[in-house]
């Protein structure tokens, strides 16, 4: 390839042109993503169960290019709702490049306490990412296109949490969440070699200590003593990963976990 033919770093982190579904766009982390994503061009598909708090969330979007983002009605925690949700989706919009998997049914038992049932459940957000992972696979391959999934992580799933760092203060981080997000990571590099060939890429973002306001008082303090800058993540310190691994300026990335920590798992 010559310098003529080479794209510029502009293009190569330009979403014009795309269309991103993302989950858990009215949240504190999504919501960051969600308008980094907007602001590269992208026309966003927000979901909810609500399809209203959906459309609304979409509006508030940035929208620089007059796209007119989308609100659907989806529960990535029903399969039913994942078929009708996606499928309303793609009737919009005609078209999805990239799939955000962010939305959470949270669990706030710890070992002590969470009951089978609890467990079981919030093991659910994986086999929901799965199902939409393969819906946007099953539609990039029938368009001859490229996609890009996105799951969302977190350091949770390659480490443990301190103990002393709850203590006294909440619950201990959950178990479930850990044992999801673990299993996340991995679903991540085992979808990423079958569908490579797809040109379907499968990537991981996961998110360090990120709390926020509504965090127990002096969480945040107990937080910062074991990250290497001393502090915790802003939220718009997720957009630029979310748009790299959107955008084809990752386009020969995949099967990789992203931290956005601080340097958390780094010791």
């Amino acid at each position: 390839m010559n310098s003529t033919d080479e794209p510029t770093i502009q293009q190569l982190f330009d979403l014009t042109g795309k269309t991103v579904l993302i989950s858990g766009a009215s949240g504190y982390l999504g919501g960051a993503m969600a308008r980094g994503l907007a602001e590269a061009g992208a026309r966003l598909i927000v979901s909810s169960r609500d399809r209203s708090r959906a459309q609304q969330t979409a509006d508030q979007m940035p929208d620089p290019h007059k796209l007119n983002h989308i609100g659907i009605e989806l529960d990535h925690m029903e399969e039913a709702s994942i078929d009708q949700g996606f499928e309303s989706a793609l009737k919009e919009a005609g078209q999805i490049d990239v799939l955000v998997n962010n939305g959470n049914d949270p669990v706030g038992a710890d070992w002590r306490d969470v009951t089978g049932e609890e467990f079981s459940r919030h093991l659910k957000n994986a086999t929901g990412y799965f199902l939409l992972a393969r819906k946007l696979r099953d539609h990039i391959v029938a368009r001859q296109a490229y996609g890009s999934v996105i799951m969302i992580g977190s350091m949770y799933g390659v480490v443990g949490s301190y103990p002393e760092a709850y203590e006294g203060i909440c619950n201990a981080s959950p178990v479930a969440y850990h044992t999801m997000k673990g299993g996340l990571i991995h679903q991540t590099r085992h979808l990423s070699v079958y569908w490579a060939k797809d040109r379907v890429r499968v990537n991981c973002l996961s998110p360090g200590p990120f709390p926020s306001e509504a965090a127990p008082a002096h969480l945040a303090e107990r937080l910062c003593e074991h990250s290497p800058m001393g502090r915790m993540g802003k939220p718009s310190e997720l957009k630029g990963a979310a748009v790299f691994l959107a955008s084809d300026a990752s386009s020969y990335i995949t099967g990789q976990n992203i931290l956005v920590d601080g340097g958390w798992t780094a010791w």
